[in-house]
């Protein structure tokens, strides 16, 4: 996830806007804690569509696909705080706290976390960091900050464990349903590859097995396929629907169109 303000490189962001923007979708790489200082903040993945509001909290998990959407509210704009968990400095804490998880993590990929006085605390703490961004946060300072965060965490919620601290490594995955359901992201084969358990050779030789052609022409054909149905079906837009099927630009997503279908979106949709 990406946010326009890197409070603590790596560590702690924040976001602040007036108004509404859907982000591209991205591969959400680390687990996050995110607190909705105010308006409204969703996330769609392909299991999952979570809105949360002010002073509610969300764990996301590692090693997703998501697509991003913050808004503003009546009387208030949008305003986002972000600790980002990042594994090396959980292997750490597992370490010194001798947490060990003898199974992997199977449960929901994002959960919303009750509020309790220490957490909202905790991220009243970060606050001044978001206030004074010149200043100089050391990595110690930022280390602090993340472990105290992952112990009020699974002092609020224990059986959090297996989830922040689940270290396997993707096992492999139905490829066919995989895809069926991501296809629409906008992220390389490498990432296709990493999500389903696979190295890059093993996933498009796998891919190649099942749908019978290479994993990026396979791409192009399901997303337009898809972009065709919603145009002379639902009535979609071109311009409402083309990054949400993972094109870059609305004029990279006519060009494709019209060289697959002989007319563009707009004729199409007309």
């Amino acid at each position: 996830m990406t946010n326009p303000n890197d409070i603590i490189p790596g560590v702690l962001f924040y976001a602040y806007l007036s108004a509404a923007r859907k982000e591209k979708v991205s591969f959400l790489q680390h687990n996050m804690l995110v607190l909705l200082v105010s308006g409204q903040f969703t996330l769609e993945t392909s299991e999952q569509k979570i809105s949360m509001r002010k002073g509610e909290m969300l764990l996301i998990r590692k090693n997703q696909l998501g697509q991003i959407t913050k808004a503003p509210l009546a009387n208030e704009n949008y305003e986002t705080l972000v600790i980002t968990l990042q594994e090396d400095l959980l292997r750490k804490i597992a370490l010194e706290e001798q947490i060990h998880i003898q199974q992997k993590y199977a449960g929901p990929p994002n959960i919303l976390i009750p509020a309790n006085d220490f957490l909202l605390g905790y991220f009243q703490s970060v606050i001044p960091y978001v206030r004074n961004p010149a200043e100089t946060i050391t990595t110690d300072m930022a280390v602090l900050k993340v472990k105290e965060g992952v112990k009020l965490l699974l002092h609020a919620m224990p059986g959090l464990s297996s989830f922040l601290f689940d270290f396997s490594e993707p096992y492999k995955i139905d490829l066919e349903k995989f895809m069926l359901s991501n296809f629409h992201f906008n992220v390389t084969v490498e990432k296709f590859a990493q999500l389903t358990g696979r190295s890059l050779a093993g996933f498009k030789r796998d891919f190649q097995k099942i749908f019978g052609v290479p994993p990026r022409h396979w791409l192009q054909e399901r997303r337009l396929a898809e972009a065709r149905h919603l145009i002379e079906n639902k009535n979609k837009k071109p311009s409402a629907i083309y990054l949400d099927l993972g094109f870059e630009s609305l004029s990279h997503f006519s060009h494709a169109f019209k060289k697959r279908y002989g007319r563009t979106p707009t004729e199409r949709a007309a």
